[in-house]
């Protein structure tokens, strides 16, 4: 009897483990569409622009809209995945994201453009923190970091696989049909995640063990943390990093530097490339650190803040170099590693933050960097239509932008501190419970 036992054992392990990392797929691959949608907007701004006649000004306000109710999906949906089942909750968003894009496969007003993009903003707003919280849930906490590397990504892989296939099917067809395309690949994503995708084990057995330093904080408490507020910061920043890429990007490489549609499809996916092989190796470095003894500000917070400062400071520093590879590798960086940051910053909110929470705060750290979302088109818009031509615009568009990164992140950076706030927020608890 003992003898079965113990072969049950590591059999049962083994299995719950690899029902983890299947989840964690299909989680990339939600994240995979999620970005994919947002990136079709760059790929078709030019058709956009002309079959609307729109100004950039106008599409930037098309692509700010995106984000008005971005914060408020954020906090309501956040909120809702503690008391929903995650596995019903995703699959209903993907449903609601493939319901938006329906009408725009058919010829749209600027007005319905703004409706769909208004809708698909809010139901993708807990997106990311909800994918997270459910990877997080499968996982003991020391090995987090990896699995949520993965599951952000997805998200650039979304925009470098589907790209290829995006561009040429605008170009063979409409840019109508390239959302018609992501209709179809939502529908089948949300069938193979009903079908496969489970809800974690109660109060996550993978990581009880890991958890018992985790206390159930009051959301009065968690708000005063130095380490959520240095969260939130960072991620705001890097969001804004983030929001530039998917929208003006394509059009600054094109426009703003000259190179021609070929040229730019190509060098625009250089730094999704590097983003999604910067989240996995960023993920796996973090967990490595702590393994090694380093503590959770070093492994988690130092780290987050190093990638998104960097970020700051490539994007300032490809506007003042010439064309030609340097300036390519600033690029680079200044969009792809803001991305990486996004593993860790989140796996440090999982460190101190109660499951029965954490839905809800991830939620609206998603909020509040969504915030960056929607100042970011407009400012580099506003640059851009009110410069003397538009390669100056955008130039003092990104510089200003580069160094409000690098300055506010260095400044949030310091406010990170997991193993201290922990301690802290044991005290209400330990106080109330006497």
């Amino acid at each position: 009897m003992t003898r079965t036992l113990s072969k049950a054992a590591p059999a049962a392990a083994s299995a719950t483990k690899t029902g983890a990392w299947s989840v964690t797929v299909l989680l990339a691959l939600f994240m995979l569409i999620n970005y994919a949608d947002k990136a079709v907007m760059g790929f078709a701004a030019r058709d956009i622009l002309k079959d609307l006649g729109i100004t950039a000004q106008q599409f930037g306000v098309v692509q700010s809209a995106f984000f008005w109710l971005y914060f408020a999906g954020a906090l309501a949906l956040g909120a809702l995945s503690t008391k929903v089942g995650l596995r019903w909750l995703l699959a209903v968003l993907m449903l609601v994201w493939v319901a938006t894009m329906l009408p725009l496969v058919g010829t749209v007003s600027f007005t319905v453009l703004m409706l769909c993009r208004l809708v698909l903003g809010f139901a993708e707003g807990p997106a990311y923190a909800i994918a997270n919280h459910a990877v997080h849930s499968r996982f003991p906490a020391e090995k987090r970091a990896l699995p949520a590397g993965v599951v952000a990504a997805g998200a650039s892989l979304g925009p470098l696989l589907m790209a290829p296939i995006l561009t040429w099917v605008i170009v063979r067809w409409s840019w109508h049909a390239a959302f018609g395309v992501l209709a179809v690949a939502g529908t089948v994503w949300a069938v193979l995640w009903l079908t496969f995708g489970k809800d974690a084990p109660d109060a996550s057995a993978a990581s009880q063990a890991t958890e018992s330093e985790v206390v159930d904080a009051p959301f009065t408490t968690l708000i005063k943390s130095g380490t959520l507020i240095g969260i939130a910061l960072l991620t705001f920043f890097g969001y804004w990093s983030t929001t530039l890429k998917i929208v003006w990007l394509p059009i600054y490489l094109s426009d703003g530097l000259g190179y021609s549609t070929l040229t730019t499809g190509r060098l625009v996916m250089i730094p999704y490339a590097v983003a999604a092989i910067g989240s996995v190796s960023i993920g796996a470095l973090s967990n490595r650190l702590l393994a090694k003894g380093f503590s959770r500000r070093v492994a988690r917070g130092y780290l987050t803040g190093a990638l998104v400062v960097t970020s700051g400071v490539a994007m300032y520093g490809f506007t003042v170099v010439g064309h030609g590879l340097l300036q390519m590798v600033l690029i680079t960086l200044a969009f792809s590693l803001n991305t990486a940051s996004f593993t860790v910053a989140i796996t440090t909110v999982a460190d101190i933050v109660h499951p029965r929470k954490r839905g809800a705060v991830m939620g609206g750290l998603v909020a509040i960097s969504s915030i960056a979302g929607v100042i970011a088109p407009l400012v580099l818009g506003y640059f851009v239509e009110n410069a003397a031509d538009e390669s100056a615009g955008y130039g003092e568009g990104f510089a200003l932008v580069g160094l409000l990164i690098a300055v506010g992140s260095l400044f949030a950076t310091f406010m990170v501190h997991p193993d201290r706030d922990l301690a802290r927020l044991r005290v209400p608890v330990q106080r109330s419970a006497r």
